[in-house]
């Protein structure tokens, strides 16, 4: 498992998740190569400046496996498809031997408030969404092409997200409260599980689609009193929605969880624990 880590190109590692899973890694004593487009990153282990979207060859037969987290946001959301063209054409013609694609729980939307299976319809109910699927779409045309590519479909991951993310010790958080007097709950997973989960991943040959999440979807609030915020409940809007979950039986055939990994204090001390990367 190391050794195919230590194997991989990481693209997209100066991000929010990126720079988690890095610092993730490193403190296991792995080290994978972290592409950045110029400014050097805080990594003591391989560094590599590429440009994906200029069409720079990659060395061939250097790494084994690439783990795509490249993508937008917000402003041009086309991103994400160019991007995975890009890696996708880079890998093929570099003779790398399988791609992880961090893709997103958003291409399911809410599903009624059950929990998405890989079978679920994707309804995506935003922008992000959509060109997160439109980027699997890419995938799925590479995989047809014979290049080995999962699309992650990834959740929350603590420390990344819009609740953690943004705690600040002077100023309260603020969490829905819906008519049954609780919170939200979503499926999330910790960066230092994350980071072991994509390093399982590389030793197994996966399906075209995989849900990422830890086992058990986790309450908004209990992460934040876990983190130790000054939070209190806010009536929840009209488009708010209580439950967004994945079911994750089909990764539990692929890496197995402890039950802590699914505990809200054990997602924040794993951010605790990496967020000197960010």
């Amino acid at each position: 498992m190391t050794s195919l880590i230590n194997q991989t190109l990481i693209v997209g590692a100066s991000g929010r998740v990126g720079r988690l899973l890095a610092q993730a890694w490193s403190q296991a004593g792995q080290t994978p190569t972290l592409q950045h487009r110029g400014k050097p990153l805080n990594w003591p282990a391989a560094q590599l400046e590429w440009h994906p979207l200029q069409a720079t060859p990659l060395d061939p037969n250097r790494f084994t496996a690439m783990i795509v987290l490249a993508g937008a946001v917000r402003g041009d959301l086309t991103l994400n498809a160019q991007l995975t063209e890009a890696c996708c054409a880079a890998a093929a013609k570099a003779g790398i031997a399988q791609v992880l694609l961090a893709s997103s729980s958003a291409v399911y939307g809410v599903n009624g408030g059950h929990p998405c299976h890989e079978y679920t319809p994707a309804q995506p109910v935003n922008d992000y969404g959509r060109a997160k699927l439109d980027a699997e779409a890419v995938a799925d045309q590479w995989r047809e092409r014979g290049l080995s590519i999962t699309s992650l479909r990834i959740g929350n991951v603590a420390g990344a997200d819009a609740l953690l993310a943004y705690i600040q010790p002077d100023q309260p958080t603020l969490i829905d409260r819906f008519p049954d007097g609780a919170g939200p709950i979503r499926s999330y997973i910790g960066p230092q599980t994350l980071a072991d989960v994509l390093a399982t991943l590389l030793s197994q040959h996966l399906p075209p689609i995989l849900n990422l999440a830890a086992p058990h979807p986790v309450a908004m609030a209990d992460l934040a009193q876990a983190a130790g915020a000054d939070w209190s409940y806010q009536p929840a809007p009209m488009t708010a929605h209580q439950r967004i979950t994945l079911d994750c039986t089909r990764l539990a055939q692929h890496y197995s969880f402890t039950d802590s990994q699914s505990e809200a204090a054990t997602m924040v001390a794993e951010w605790q624990a990496t967020r000197g990367a960010e």
